[in-house]
């Protein structure tokens, strides 16, 4: 086995990004990485034995668990930057950082594309029940001559996006191309023709589908509760690709088995990978893996982003991608 070489710059990686599983060898080619998952060492203690001189981190919040936090930052007297594999940044304290010096970048608009395909690719799924169909084909129903049930059009739906960055304005223009009526729930109300509303539950109760395309703060947890279900109605479609947190999970279960909404298309989940039990058998909900980001395009422009970064950082530039305070 070949000796790591020293003369690379050192970076510490907390989680294990599925980027390394594609592009770890070309990114060894440049970087000395850290990896506690091939330790035997618990993670902080590994980190306080190895770590004290690293500079940069790459943090990969799916697989990762925990948060980028004060105490463990305490073990990182040297850390001056994090390199994050996800768009959002609600695993990393921010003010903490700030406070720190240590400077933050992120994946940016690299997913938005592929996310806002993804979140309208559930929406299709749910209304004309594809998952349903492929699974009643597979399961041999049809030559047993058992009825399909109805399924509901996707063009002319009310559609509310639950934040409308750089994803949710993917996802209006897309649905918009099918004829749906858009109208959006955002911190500030953006430069666009589509009706703006503050307040979601108000959203809810002019929509038949809500798509939370929103980051995650601790102003946005639980921001889908059960009064903002209630609103969306007995009709309602609830499309979920930004964090399982935004919605109130517990809530959610009890309006899609009470049916208190039509359906659902779920990438991400309060505890994942655990995933409500009562979910499972519900044909009226669309679930995957957290998988909206996942292409090898992608994938391949975060390669180069991370990388970027690093670099530049490392020869003293501005960072290509950094998280700037509000």
């Amino acid at each position: 086995m070949a000796k790591p070489n020293t003369a690379l710059p050192e970076v510490i990686v907390l989680g294990q990004p599925t980027l390394f599983n594609i592009y770890g060898e070309q990114l060894s080619h440049k970087f000395r990485f850290l990896k506690p998952w091939e330790s035997s060492l618990p993670s902080e203690q590994f980190v306080s034995t190895h770590a004290q001189s690293v500079q940069a981190m790459i943090s990969s919040p799916k697989d990762f668990v925990g948060k980028i936090s004060s105490s463990l930052l305490c073990l990182l007297p040297s850390l001056r930057v994090i390199v994050t594999t996800s768009a959002g940044v609600n695993h990393i304290d921010l003010v903490e950082c700030r406070r720190r010096g240590i400077s933050v970048a992120n994946a940016v608009s690299v997913f938005s594309e592929d996310v806002a395909d993804f979140a309208v690719g559930l929406l299709i799924d749910v209304l004309r029940k594809i998952s349903v169909a492929d699974r009643f084909v597979k399961n041999g129903l049809w030559s047993l001559h058992v009825d399909f049930p109805l399924c509901s059009k996707v063009g002319g739906r009310k559609v509310g996006i639950v934040g409308l960055g750089s994803i949710g304005l993917k996802v209006a223009k897309r649905l918009e191309a099918f004829g749906c009526i858009i109208s959006y729930q955002s911190r500030k109300k953006k430069p666009v023709s589509y009706p703006f509303y503050p307040d979601v539950h108000e959203l809810a109760t002019k929509c038949d589908v809500l798509v939370i395309c929103c980051a995650l703060t601790e102003q946005t947890r639980h921001l889908i509760n059960k009064e903002v279900l209630l609103a969306l109605g007995k009709g309602g479609v609830i499309i979920n690709i930004a964090r399982g947190s935004v919605i109130n999970e517990m809530e959610l279960v009890k309006c899609l088995v009470q049916g208190e909404i039509a359906g659902a298309g779920l990438d991400v989940f309060e505890n994942e990978p655990n995933v409500p039990e009562e979910l499972l058998s519900l044909d009226n909900v669309v679930l995957t893996r957290h998988v909206a980001c996942c292409t090898e395009d992608s994938f391949r422009d975060l390669y180069e982003l991370i990388s970027g970064n690093l670099e530049a950082f490392f020869l003293n530039k501005p960072l290509l991608s950094p998280v700037l305070d509000d």
